[in-house]
């Protein structure tokens, strides 16, 4: 039985060791050209790209975990209208509850994929240094084995790298080992407590998703802290420096994509306002006024004046450049046989001689 368990694990981890092996290795050759194949500088930078290589190519899974996170925080109270009515009956609430998660597309278990990703390569670099150290004539991998006793003897800050907190009476090894533990403890717990300071929100902050949360809080530093001390300074620094990424890169995202009414949304919100302030742009948020025509339009409780009635000839009076109207005769004015008489003619003027008479 535990022949087959082991040859199961080395079927499974094989394929791990040449991968870790491989990146390992090709970021040794960069750093060894530098500082030195046998230093312990090299091996350490080496552990740090392979960190920083895996942590990269889960970007998109991490994008995965966020989305599915935050899915989890904002389906909270229809959570809990379901827990209120089917609270009697275990099975229908959690068929209901997955037929909700598959509606929305969230994945309960996406927020572990990252870590439970990151496991087998811990592992896989684990018993690479451990190897090393102990039987660097059986190196694993593509390490070979001059390679694996450069890696099992490099030493850092004056401890070896396969060294950790128990397995040495060395006094600068075990500073070293618990710093180290000390300083993967606390970003473990920073990480996860500005996820829930900054990017939940208040209806998410109860119930049992919050209960899962704040459970995640404190027990993993407390398992990294008390397994740490077991770890070898090697996989210390590859712990610390994964750490040290999710910090940032979830920084990053809280800072930039926020929850919805989340305090990391309402910040964001005040640095948006901030920023329009200073470039003097508008709010968006507020309704635009229309723009100014010029014409000024009169009141909507005014009333329109209707104008005077007028004659035509006052009309023909305020028009400018209108000609005079003629004269008209008095009624009643009128000559023998009832013709009208005409009108004198006016006077010729002064200094105008009267025209020839005609016979």
């Amino acid at each position: 039985m535990f022949s087959f368990l082991g040859q199961l694990g080395s079927f499974i981890m094989t394929p791990l060791y040449y991968l870790t092996s491989f990146v390992l290795l090709g970021f040794h050759k960069l750093f060894g050209a530098m500082f030195g194949p046998e230093t312990g500088l090299a091996w350490i930078l080496s552990i740090i790209g392979l960190t920083v290589l895996i942590r990269a190519a889960l970007i998109p899974l991490f994008v995965k975990q966020i989305k599915s996170s935050r899915n989890m925080q904002l389906l909270q109270p229809k959570v809990k209208e379901l827990q209120k009515k089917y609270g009697h009956d275990r099975e229908k609430l959690a068929a209901e509850t997955m037929a909700l998660y598959k509606e929305t597309g969230t994945n309960p278990f996406a927020s572990c994929l990252p870590l439970i990703l990151q496991m087998p390569i811990f592992l896989a670099l684990f018993r690479l240094i451990d190897q090393s150290a102990k039987h660097p004539g059986s190196p694993k991998g593509f390490m070979t084995t001059e390679l694996a006793t450069q890696f099992g003897n490099a030493t850092f800050l004056g401890a070896k790298i396969s060294d950790s907190f128990t397995s040495t009476n060395d006094l600068g090894v075990k500073v070293l080992a618990a710093v180290l533990v000390v300083a993967m403890t606390i970003t473990t717990f920073t990480t996860q407590r500005q996820l829930m300071s900054k990017n939940m929100p208040a209806d998410a902050m109860t119930g049992q998703y919050a209960q899962q949360q704040k459970m995640l809080l404190y027990v993993l530093p407390l398992v990294f802290a008390v397994g740490g001390i077991a770890f070898p300074i090697g996989v210390l620094f590859y712990w610390t420096t994964s750490n040290l990424w999710t910090m940032c890169q979830q920084f990053y995202v809280i800072r930039n994509n926020p929850a919805p009414g989340t305090p990391a949304e309402k910040a964001k919100a005040e640095r948006d306002a901030a920023k329009r302030a200073r470039k003097g742009l508008p709010d968006p948020t507020l309704p635009t006024q229309p723009p100014v025509t010029g014409v000024e339009e009169p009141p909507a409780n005014s009333v329109r004046q209707q104008p005077k009635k007028q004659t035509r000839s006052q009309r023909k009076k305020q028009t400018p450049g209108a000609a005079p109207a003629p004269k008209q005769a008095p009624p009643g004015a009128r000559g023998k046989g009832g013709s009208t008489r005409p009108a004198k003619s006016p006077p010729p003027d002064e200094g105008t001689a009267p025209g020839p008479s005609t016979a």
